[in-house]
């Protein structure tokens, strides 16, 4: 009986001791890295006035975290107003701030009126466009929104990227490939 009594001690010391090894061992590690995610979506949460004939930036940014082939959308709500005689059009594109440089053939026209009419009732319209492409980066990218304002004949008294909550200008990526 009291070899069973020190073989069972012995054993239940080696159970405690193992134990409390694991319960240590398991909190010495380091946190886990924050995960960069492959894909995300950003909001513009402001009104963007743009001055005629100049390529103007948003805040609306995205940054891609590292080199790869990339699916990037947005969805743009451009606000024009005026009073006739006028032609004005908002067109915006991507803008690599990396780069310094546009995202080839990103630019679509967002909104435009043409308003002829003789009366001097003011006229105005809010649209919203879409901007698709695929990019290749060779490492972390940011990649704005930019619009210009062109007045053609007259001239726009309001022309903006607009956002809010009846229809949000967004930009989004989704990493596709290496």
């Amino acid at each position: 009986m009291r070899h069973l009594r020190k073989t069972l001690a012995a054993v239940g010391a080696v159970v405690v001791v193992a134990t409390t090894a694991v319960v240590v061992q398991g909190g010495v590690g380091a946190a886990e890295p924050e995960v960069q995610a492959d894909q995300a979506v950003a909001h513009l949460h402001a009104q963007v006035d743009l001055p005629a004939g100049v390529w103007t930036s948003t805040p609306l940014v995205v940054t891609l975290p590292w080199a790869g082939t990339y699916e990037i959308d947005a969805d743009v709500r451009g606000r024009l107003s005026g009073v006739p005689s006028f032609n004005s059009y908002i067109t915006a594109r991507l803008w690599n701030d990396t780069t310094n440089s546009a995202v080839p053939e990103s630019e679509r026209l967002v909104n435009q009126i043409i308003d002829r009419n003789a009366g001097a009732a003011g006229t105005g319209s809010n649209h919203t466009a879409p901007i698709s492409e695929v990019v290749r980066v060779d490492g972390p990218t940011t990649i704005r929104l930019q619009a210009i304002r062109v007045d053609a004949e007259g001239a726009a008294t309001i022309a903006q990227i607009y956002s809010d909550a009846a229809g949000y200008t967004s930009l989004r990526f989704d990493r596709v490939g290496p």
